[in-house]
């Protein structure tokens, strides 16, 4: 074997381990299933995990005559199949030529690989043969020519293991998919509470923690894509841990279309995590001779609570996802015209804009949504990328030359996926979007979906999007989309292929980001579905920054954006300074708040420039200025959460590098209190022998002291050395950026 994947031959034990992890299963004896044995902190390897096994006679049906052991009921599994004695839901279920539904994978062979495979059409983490090690392990169809192939990828720094499972039909006649999990782990014990992050437009990423239940929970998306209502992620914690401490298994899905995030307590509290694409409404038709592969799902482990859970995602997908052009490059800081103008305005205006954000600080503008078509509100011209030359005359290529004039970048809002009645696209091809033409075909925020399983659609609206970045220099693209699929129907596609519609379109928008990704390798693209509609790992793959939310209120984004750590760097989380009243929630809040919140992402604005008076500007010039020397920090750094706007008026968290010499800390109030009582925020993650000068004051303080002791809410560190005053975060909506260095 290799240093990282152990096999006992004899007793078909496989062991993967690096000193972080251990992931152990076995090739049962008679029945030749995959038998789990244990996930969790890294255990020596040994010569037999025999002593791992469990077995005792329980009532159950039995696959083995006058054996009362064999019931696979009662049995941990890697990938449980319908048919098998197994009550509980399988991760595979086949539908055969016949219409039987009964399957038994045995185990055939495994290989290594140093490394990782592409996964062909579909993002997935990626590694070299130095950074993580695959094994394959082969199963064939007790009673088909059915093959079914699931991979394991352990990274070799990381207590992260990754899974997919790949099945072929190499018999003669089609079978279809009904359920095909990209992953399943049986856990011996219900001592966890299920954590994930549900919401909606403008309240996305919400924090729920519950117990367990005996019986079945789950998340799961029916929409089209990961959707606002659920992230594809979801987490097993300990019921003792905590944000600093304690054990937590993450997953999380690399897939941007329908999923099931589905955890099953049986009577006898053994907990079945499993994570795929949603069977609701999905089936594949499997000809002889093809294959299907699954999405990607990632397992990290934490000994270290949810922060080390966040942490190990972070890394991984800054490190092993997200395009390694972008992924620890620092970002433009922009302006965004949408909430200054929406659909009203001229070149005048925008040049006016972008002028005025130039003697800001600003990097980049962005042309919202409005320049095509006739496009003068939210019901027309989607499908239709023709600039409109009554709001600018000389173009796109006129306005790009004179933003790059004033040494600005140039992006550009896209929504490709969509189209509107009365384009040329529609006329043309209405067999084109996706409904039944006899039957209502809904239509959300006045458009339709167009069908990207087609593969003509996507080359059309392609050459379309070339024919505007081939001509003009344009530097980013914000890609959008704004409803989900509500009546999933293919003119495309036979009647017996129509369950595939949803996971085609998405496989069909992927192959939009390759096609465009390809010619345009530089090109910097923000992905957003009406905010975080489709915020997953998929769509990081290609673009390396989400729009988290379209509610850009400072207090609403506490909570939105704590909850998106959970899984994605902060360098994937799009957070922009808006006007106030805000847009979404009418609240008014300072500033400085707004800039301190937006800070902890990828930093921009959403305003009109030239509304600022003059104490404004000075702000946000001195708010550009710090964020520019913080970026580094902020988005390759170590990310804290340690207060949390889920649970407390004051949420804080802090980021601190990896050489731990600096850190800067982020406290917020909600509302203010009246003699209010002495808080201290204890920090992490720093060195407990260092000195660190905290915002140039004169005192000085060790880490560990500031780890167990703490910063007292609101201490006026400017400076000013003993001068605290415990009002310095006065009123509403206040907050605090503490900037640690060593000394």
């Amino acid at each position: 074997m290799n240093k990282y994947v152990y096999l006992n031959e004899g007793k078909k034990e496989f062991h993967l381990t690096n000193g972080k992890i251990s992931y152990i299963f076995r090739v049962m004896e008679q029945t030749n299933v995959l038998e789990q044995l244990y996930v969790g902190k890294a255990i020596r390897h040994r010569d037999s995990f025999a002593h791992l096994i469990e077995r005792e006679v329980r009532p159950s049906n039995n696959q083995m005559v006058n054996d009362y052991t064999t019931s696979l009921e009662h049995v941990k599994q890697e990938m449980p199949a319908y048919g098998t004695t197994d009550f509980r839901y399988p991760a595979i279920e086949l539908r055969y030529a016949d219409g039987d539904h009964i399957s038994h994978f045995e185990y055939q062979s495994f290989a290594i690989i140093e490394g990782k495979k592409k996964l062909e059409g579909m993002p997935a983490t990626f590694a070299t043969s130095k950074e993580a090690t695959t094994l394959e392990i082969g199963l064939k169809d007790r009673y088909s020519e059915v093959v079914l192939t699931l991979s394991y990828t352990l990274f070799h720094d990381l207590s992260v293991i990754t899974r997919y499972a790949k099945i072929e039909n190499q018999g003669t006649q089609s079978i279809t998919i009904e359920r095909l999990m990209s992953m399943n782990i049986d856990f011996p014990t219900a001592d966890y509470d299920f954590i994930h992050l549900h919401g909606a437009w403008a309240r996305e990423a919400q924090v729920e923690r519950k117990e367990l239940i005996t019986g079945v929970q789950h998340i799961s998306s029916t929409r089209g894509a990961s959707s606002h209502a659920h992230n594809p992620f979801f987490a097993l914690a300990k019921k003792d841990a905590t944000e600093h401490k304690g054990e937590v298994f993450g997953f999380s899905f690399v897939y941007s279309g329908n999923f099931l995030a589905q955890v099953e307590v049986d009577t006898y509290d053994v907990t079945r995590a499993m994570l795929g694409i949603n069977p609701h409404q999905f089936e594949w038709k499997l000809d002889a001779g093809k294959m299907f592969t699954t999405p990607e799902a990632v397992m990290v482990y934490s000994e270290n609570g949810l922060n080390g859970m966040s942490q190990m995602f972070h890394t991984l997908y800054l490190e092993q996802l997200i395009n390694p052009k972008w992924a620890k490059r620092e970002r433009p800081i922009l302006i965004n015209n949408w909430e200054a103008t929406y659909f009203n305005f001229n070149e005048t205006k925008i040049l006016e804009i972008a002028t005025d954000a130039k003697s800001l600080g600003i990097e980049l503008f962005v042309l919202d949504d409005g320049w095509f078509g006739k496009r003068d509100n939210d019901s027309s011209s989607l499908g239709n990328w023709e600039v409109d030359k009554s709001k600018l005359p000389n173009g796109i290529v006129g306005l790009a030359k004179k933003i790059h004039a004033m040494d600005l970048k140039f992006g550009l809002w896209f929504e490709p996926e969509m189209v509107s009645v009365g384009t040329p696209i529609h006329d043309a091809h209405p067999e084109w979007v996706i409904g039944h033409p006899q039957k209502n075909i809904s239509h959300g925020r006045n458009q339709y979906v167009l069908d990207f399983s087609r593969p003509e659609v996507v080359e059309d609206i392609f050459e379309q999007m070339d024919a505007i970045l081939s001509s003009n220099e344009i530097d980013y693209i914000k890609w959008d989309m704004n409803r989900y699929i509500s009546e999933a129907y293919s003119q495309h596609l036979p009647a017996t292929q129509q369950r595939e519609v949803m996971h085609r379109y998405i496989l069909g928008v992927y192959a939009l980001y390759e096609k465009i990704l390809a010619k345009y390798p530089d090109l910097l693209i923000e992905s957003c579905a009406g905010g975080g509609g489709r915020f997953d790992p998929g769509l990081l793959y290609y673009a390396p920054q989400t729009w988290t939310s379209d509610d850009t209120d400072a207090v609403e984004r506490l909570k939105i954006q704590y909850g998106t750590s959970f899984i994605y760097p902060l360098s994937a989380i799009g957070s922009h300074v808006s006007e106030v009243p805000n847009h979404q929630v009418a609240r008014k809040t300072s500033l400085k708040m707004r800039g301190d919140v937006a800070a902890f992402g990828t930093f921009g604005y959403e305003l009109d420039s030239t509304k600022l008076n003059e104490p404004d500007k000075k702000i946000i010039k001195e708010q550009i200025k710090q964020v520019k020397e913080w970026q580094p920090l902020i988005h390759q750094g170590t990310f804290y959460r340690l207060k949390s706007p889920f649970e407390e008026n004051v949420t804080a968290w802090m980021v601190v590098s990896l050489d731990q010499k600096e850190a800067l800390v982020g406290v917020y109030q909600v509302l203010a209190k009246p003699n209010p009582v002495y808080e201290r925020i204890q920090l992490t993650g720093l060195k407990e022998n260092q000195l660190y000068q905290i915002n140039e004051d004169e005192t000085l303080r060790y880490g560990d002291d500031l780890m167990q002791v703490g910063l007292l809410l609101g201490e006026n560190y400017i400076g000013r050395a003993h001068e605290y005053w415990s009002r310095d975060m006065p009123g509403d909506y206040a907050s605090r950026i503490y900037y640690l260095k060593e000394k």
